[in-house]
C-alpha cells in the first residue's frame, strides 16, 4: 500500500517522525498556533499506542489498566494533523522530500521533524538475549505478565535483578517489588542515581531502598547471565558476585535512535544523536531534532522540560518565528518507590567556589543540599532526598539572590523559612510547560480587569496557562503565585478546611491528587500543621478513599474516619448499629429476601423498608456485626455504604419491564448505575433516582442525579434533593443514548467531589459554582476545561478498583478485631443494651422511663464469636 500526498496551494506538509511525548507536544503546540491551518501534520509512531506518558511508566506496573495516554487528544480529530501508529518511518528521500513507512506508505514533507527518541541498550555480554528492558507500554506489560508467570511456575516470588540504579532504573525494581517480587538493583556507581545525586543524597536514598527490602549491589556491573535450559537462573556480576534470579531488566540509560540521521548523512553529536544548533535545525535543510534524539552541545537527554521546550521552539520556527533553544534545564522531581528526590541546577556544586549548605539526617532517609556562590547570597542549585517540599520554590530562585540566609530555606533545618522571594517575571514556575512567574500572573491579572482567560483559583489557572498540568511538582507555587495576586488585588477570602490546614478541600484534593500522597501523615506534614482534627481527618479520609479506593479502615485510615465508618454500620440512639445491604433499584429475589428474614430473626433485629427501597436492619451489637455480614455476603449481599459520605441508593420505578406507560427499562438502568457509583466517596452522600416515563413515580428530580426516560432516551437531571433545603434537579442534558448518560454522570460526579467543599451537596455546590448550571453543562457536555477524559478515568478507575467493604473485612482476621464490645473481653457483649415490644410486633429501645419501671428486656445474651478475631 502506497499513499502519496502533495502540499497544496500555500499549505506545507510536516512529518513528524516518532510518536512519543515530544512528538506530541510540537502537534499540540502546532494545533493550538496555526490557526489559519498553514501547515498539514502527520505523526507516524511505531508503537500501536497513542503517544503516553513515559514518566509513569511505574504506575503501568501497579495498574496494568492505566491509561498514560497524553491530553489533548482532540487534535488527533482535526484534518489538518492526523496520527499514524504501529507504522515505523523505515527510509527518507531528501531529494524527492518523502518518507517511507514501514506499511509501504510514502508521505511528502516539506518539513522533517526527528523525534524518533532513543533505545534501552543493553551491553553486549553473555545471555543478553534473555536480558528484559524498561521502555515502552509493551515491555511494562510483559514485565508484569512474566512476573507473575514466574511466580506461578515457582511457586514463589519471582527473583528480579534491575541493572542500573538510575531513574528508570529505580522505578522499575520499585514497581517490580509491589507486584510481589523480590527485586535487586545493580548500580555501576558507587550510591544510587550518581548522575544527578551527590554520595550524602545517594547514600541516603539508597538507605530509603534498602529498607523497603530491594537489594542493592553497588559498584559492580552484570557480567553475564546464566542460563540453564533456556531459563535465567543467576546474574554474574563484574565483582564476581553470583546473584540467584529468574529475570534480570536493563534499565541503564538512553541510547539516541539516530538510524534515520545517519542514512540523510546529518551530522551528529559526538556520543550520537541528531547534532541541532538553538533553532533545533539540523544540519540538513528544513530538518529538524526534538527530544532524547536531538543532541545539544553535545549532549542528548531524556527528560521531559527539555524535550517539550525543543517542541515549542520548532512549533515557532515554523510558523515563522524566532524562537531560540538555549540551555538544557535538566532539573528533576520525582518519586521513587515512594521516596521524593529532586535536584536542580549546579546540584553537584562543580561551579568555581561554589558553597554547600547541607542538612543530612541518614537514620531518617533525610537528606537536604543548597548550593550557592561563596558569599552564601546566590541560589546555585539543589538535592532533596526524602523531605523535596523546597524545590518547588526554590528552583524559580535559581541565579537569584536569596533575601535570607540559605539555611532558611531548608524544611529540615528547623528554621523559620522567609516570607516569600518576588520571583522575577521571567521565573520559570513550571520547566515542563516553560510557564513563568509573570505568565501565571498576567492570568490572574487579568480575571480583575474583567478579560474572558482570567483565572481566579487553581484548577482554571492549571488550565490557562498549562501550569502544573504534567509532572505536578510545581503546583504548590502555582497555588502560592495566585494568592499572592489576589491578595495584591484585594481579594481575601479564606476557604481553610480548618485550623491545621489552610487549603480548602477543593485544593487539599487537588494537592494530594497530583503530590500521590498517600497517609495523613504525609499529607499534613506536607500541606498542613498540627495533628488534625474531626473536621479534617474525615475529609482526608474520603479524598484517600476516593483517589485510592483502598480499604478504608487499612493504612491508619482507620481512625480518621467517623463512627459510622469506623464501624462500617450506622450507630442508633442506644449505641447499636443498623446493617443495610445494598440492593440495586429495590429489586431483590425471594431467596434473598428469605435470607434477610432470617439474619433478622436469628439475631432479633427490627426490619424497616427505607425510603430508598431497601431493607434496613436495626438493633445489631458491634460484636454481632461480622457474622451478620458473613451471611448476608454468603447469600450475595454487599454493603450498601449507608454509613458513608457516598451513593447510598438508586431509586427505579418498574419501567418498561413490568409498566404500561414505561418507555425505558428504567430497572436495568438504575442497576447500572448502582453497581457503577457504589462506594464512591464524596463530600456528602449521594441519591439517585430513575423513572421510566414522564410521570416521574421514581421521583428522580428530588436527587443529586436523576434519569428520566424519554422515546429517543434519558433526560439527565442534576442538583436535587430533599432534606432541609429542598431543591429540584435541574435539567443538564436531553435524549441521551446509554453510553453518553454514563460519561456525563461520570464527569459531573467526579467534578463535583473534587470541587466541593466539606459536607456540600450537590445543590448547594451548584448554586456556589459562578455560573451555576451553565458552568456545570459547559463543563459536562462541552468539556470547557479539557477535563473530560481526566474525570472518565478517575471512575473508570473507581469501578476496576472496587472490592466490598465487608467481603474484605470478612477475609483478614486482624480487620475483624475492630468488632469487639470490649477489648479485654471479646466475646461478652454491651450489657446496657435494652429493649420493649412494640404495638406492630418488634422490639425497640427503651426509654429511660420503661427502663425504671421495668419494662425493658435487657439485650445480653452471648455473643455469637467473631470467627477469626478472637484475642
Amino acid at each position: 500500500m502506497t499513499e502519496t500526498t502533495h502540499a497544496a496551494s500555500g499549505v506545507r506538509d510536516v512529518v513528524i517522525v516518532g510518536g512519543g511525548p515530544a512528538a506530541h507536544r510540537l502537534a499540540d503546540s502546532l494545533h493550538a498556533r496555526d490557526a489559519e491551518r498553514r501547515l498539514r501534520v502527520t505523526v507516524v509512531g511505531e508503537e500501536a499506542h497513542e503517544p503516553y506518558d513515559r514518566v509513569a511508566l511505574s504506575t503501568r506496573l501497579a495498574d496494568a489498566a492505566a491509561d498514560l495516554t497524553l491530553q489533548p487528544s482532540s487534535m488527533w480529530a482535526d484534518g489538518h494533523i492526523r496520527l499514524i501508529t504501529g507504522e515505523r518511518v523505515v527510509e527518507v528521500d531528501p531529494a524527492g522530500r518523502t518518507a517511507t513507512t514501514s506499511a509501504g506508505r510514502a508521505l511528502h514533507w516539506d518539513e522533517l521533524v526527528l523525534a524518533t527518541g532513543s533505545n534501552a541498550p543493553v551491553p553486549d555480554l553473555p545471555g543478553r538475549e534473555h536480558a528484559r528492558v524498561y521502555r515502552t507500554i509493551d515491555d511494562v506489560d510483559a514485565l508484569v505478565a512474566e512476573t507473575r508467570e514466574l511466580a506461578e511456575r515457582h511457586g514463589r516470588p519471582a527473583q528480579v535483578v534491575v541493572a542500573g540504579g538510575g531513574l528508570l532504573g529505580l522505578e522499575a525494581a520499585g514497581g517490580l517489588a509491589k507486584l510481589g517480587a523480590h527485586a535487586a538493583v545493580v548500580h555501576s556507581g558507587g550510591w544510587l542515581m550518581s548522575a544527578q545525586l551527590d554520595e550524602g543524597a545517594g547514600r541516603a536514598l539508597g538507605r530509603i531502598i534498602a529498607g523497603q527490602g530491594i537489594g542493592l549491589h553497588l559498584g559492580t556491573r552484570p557480567a553475564g547471565v546464566v542460563v540453564e535450559d533456556d531459563a535465567v537462573v543467576a546474574v554474574q556480576l563484574t565483582n564476581g558476585r553470583l546473584i540467584a534470579c529468574d529475570l534480570i531488566v536493563f534499565a541503564i540509560g538512553i541510547s539516541p535512535r539516530d538510524e534515520l540521521a545517519r542514512g540523510l548523512g546529518l551530522e551528529l553529536g559526538p556520543r550520537g544523536g541528531v547534532a541541532i544548533d538553538t533553532s533545533c535545525a539540523a544540519s540538513a535543510p528544513n530538518v529538524w531534532a526534538i527530544g532524547e534524539v536531538a543532541s545539544f552541545e553535545g549532549r542528548c537527554t531524556g527528560l521531559v522540560a527539555p524535550a517539550n521546550a525543543m517542541a515549542e521552539v520548532v512549533a515557532d520556527r515554523l510558523l515563522g518565528g524566532a524562537a531560540e533553544f538555549t540551555t538544557v534545564d535538566d532539573a528533576t522531581k520525582l518519586k521513587l518507590s515512594g521516596v521524593d528526590v529532586a535536584s536542580f541546577g549546579d546540584a553537584l556544586a562543580r561551579s568555581e567556589q561554589a558553597l554547600e549548605i547541607v542538612y543530612a539526617d541518614p537514620a531518617r532517609g533525610l537528606y537536604q543540599k543548597l548550593v550557592v556562590t561563596d558569599d552564601a547570597k546566590t541560589l546555585l542549585g539543589g538535592i532533596f532526598v526524602g523531605d523535596a517540599s523546597p524545590y518547588a520554590s526554590l528552583r524559580p530562585l535559581l541565579g537569584t539572590q536569596l533575601s535570607s540566609e540559605p539555611a532558611a530555606y531548608l524544611s529540615a533545618s528547623g528554621m523559620e523559612a522567609p516570607a516569600g522571594d518576588e520571583l522575577p517575571a521571567a521565573a520559570l514556575v513550571c520547566a515542563c510547560n516553560n510557564v513563568s512567574a509573570g505568565t501565571i500572573r498576567d492570568a490572574v491579572a487579568g480575571a480583575h480587569a474583567g478579560h474572558s482567560d482570567g483565572c481566579t483559583e487553581l484548577g482554571a489557572l492549571k488550565t490557562c496557562t498549562r501550569a502544573g498540568t504534567q509532572c505536578g511538582s510545581c503546583v504548590p507555587l502555582v497555588k502560592k503565585l495566585l494568592e499572592s495576586e489576589l491578595t495584591k488585588a484585594g481579594v481575601t477570602p479564606s476557604r481553610a478546611l480548618c485550623e491545621h490546614f489552610e487549603l480548602s478541600r477543593q485544593e487539599l484534593f487537588e494537592s494530594i491528587r497530583v503530590l500521590e500522597l498517600t497517609s495523613f501523615d504525609e499529607i499534613i506534614e506536607r500541606l498542613g500543621t498540627g495533628r488534625g482534627c474531626d473536621v479534617c481527618k474525615p475529609v482526608v479520609a474520603s479524598i484517600l478513599a476516593t483517589q485510592h479506593g483502598s480499604y478504608i479502615l487499612d493504612g491508619g485510615r482507620g481512625g480518621l474516619q467517623d463512627t459510622n465508618d469506623r464501624a462500617m454500620a450506622n450507630m442508633q440512639k442506644d449505641g447499636t448499629y443498623s446493617v443495610v445491604p445494598r440492593i440495586p433499584a429495590g429489586e431483590i429475589t425471594p431467596q434473598k429476601l428469605a435470607v434477610i428474614a432470617q439474619v433478622a430473626t436469628d439475631f432479633g433485629l427490627y426490619t424497616k423498608i427505607t425510603g430508598g427501597q431497601r431493607i434496613d436492619l436495626f438493633g445489631a451489637r458491634l460484636d454481632q456485626l461480622p457474622e451478620i455480614w458473613r451471611r448476608l455476603v454468603d447469600a450475595g449481599f454487599e454493603s450498601g455504604q449507608a454509613y458513608g459520605k457516598a451513593l447510598r441508593n438508586v431509586k427505579s420505578c418498574v419501567g418498561s419491564t413490568w409498566c404500561r406507560y414505561g418507555v425505558q427499562d428504567s430497572v436495568a438502568m438504575a442497576v447500572q448505575l448502582e453497581l457503577r457509583y457504589r462506594g464512591l466517596r464524596s463530600p456528602h452522600k449521594l441519591k439517585f433516582g430513575v423513572s421510566g416515563c414522564a410521570r416521574e413515580c421514581a421521583e428522580a428530580r428530588g436527587k443529586d442525579v436523576g434519569v428520566i426516560a424519554t422515546e429517543r432516551g434519558w433526560n439527565l437531571y442534576v442538583g436535587g434533593n430533599g432534606g432541609f433545603q429542598p431543591a429540584h434537579a435541574q435539567l443538564l442534558a436531553s435524549d441521551l443514548d446509554d453510553e453518553t448518560l454514563l460519561r456525563y454522570i461520570d464527569r459531573y460526579l467526579m467534578y463535583y467531589i473534587r470541587t466541593a467543599d466539606r459536607l456540600q451537596r450537590t445543590a448547594r455546590w451548584m448554586e456556589d459554582l459562578e455560573g451555576g448550571l451553565d458552568h456545570v453543562r459547559d463543563v459536562v457536555v462541552h468539556d470547557s476545561l479539557g477535563l473530560a477524559e481526566e474525570l472518565e478515568q478517575a471512575v473508570a478507575k473507581h469501578v476496576d478498583s472496587y472490592e466490598d467493604e465487608w467481603a474484605a473485612t470478612l477475609a483478614d482476621p486482624d480487620r475483624l478485631r475492630r468488632f469487639r464490645s470490649f477489648v479485654n473481653a471479646p466475646n461478652v457483649p454491651d450489657p446496657s443494651i435494652a429493649r420493649v415490644p412494640d404495638q406492630r410486633g418488634q422490639f425497640r429501645p427503651a426509654t429511660a422511663d420503661e427502663r425504671a419501671r421495668g419494662e425493658a428486656v435487657l439485650v445480653a445474651g452471648p455473643s455469637i464469636p467473631v470467627r477469626g478475631a478472637d484475642a
